[in-house]
């Protein structure tokens, strides 16, 4: 198989170019890779030491914006970046918003304490000092990243150009990993935002990966409310 992506699956990062892979409907290997315990030889394939990477035969890319603006250009239908130069530039930027600003927050301080964390630990709940940390850090910070989301979303079905993008993926990607934490955002303050990431959450490109992680690192999912 020419395609095979290398980490694992609950990365958002992975998991925004294995929702790529399948938007385009290609087929690919994949090698769960985890980066706190990566094999030998692993910086080789990742300078950085992070995932994913992406085979394609003898070649090796590394990023999750570079292996899907590369599956974009090798495979353009169909397509998931607008050709418009203006909405081309606002895709990029809702990605980096979510990949450098709102995964940053909500990665480690969120979804590592109150799931990776005890699970590491081989423990059942979170300790109570870290479920009040990450309490605080969805009460506190998040907002003004929903709020920004909420606003930006406004009436439209998709944040670019009417149609599904990179963006849309960027977006609803990381919140998976939130929604395995027991956290979403509340339906009544961020209606938009919400109803977007049930549209998304709902696709079989999106549905299909929450249902092979949610036996893992879903236990806190039932916890969501509205």
């Amino acid at each position: 198989m020419s395609l095979v992506l290398l980490g694992g699956s609950v990365s958002p990062f992975v998991r925004k170019v294995r929702v790529m892979l399948a938007e385009k409907g290609l087929e690919y290997g994949h090698e769960q890779v985890n980066p706190f315990a990566p094999p030998a030889g692993w910086r080789d394939l990742s300078p950085l030491g992070k995932i994913p990477a992406l085979r394609d035969g003898d070649r090796v890319l590394n990023d999750s914006s570079v292996i899907c603006a590369y599956l974009e250009r090798r495979y353009p239908q169909p397509a998931l970046y607008p050709s418009d130069a203006y909405e081309y530039a606002r895709a990029l930027w809702f990605e980096e918003y979510m990949d450098g600003g709102f995964v940053p927050v909500a990665g480690p301080r969120v979804f590592f304490t109150l799931v990776l964390k005890p699970l590491f630990g081989r423990k059942s709940e979170a300790d109570p000092t870290d479920v009040a940390a990450a309490s605080k850090v969805v009460e506190e910070e998040l907002p003004l990243f929903w709020d920004y989301l909420e606003r930006e979303l406004g009436d439209s079905e998709f944040y670019v150009g009417n149609r599904l993008t990179v963006a849309d993926i960027a977006v609803a990607s990381p919140h998976v990993n939130l929604r395995h934490a027991g956290v979403a955002p509340a339906r009544k303050r961020w209606p938009r935002l919400r109803a977007f990431l049930d549209r998304m959450h709902g696709r079989p490109s999106f549905k299909k990966v929450i249902e092979e992680e949610t036996p893992i690192f879903g236990k806190r999912s039932a916890q969501i409310s509205d």
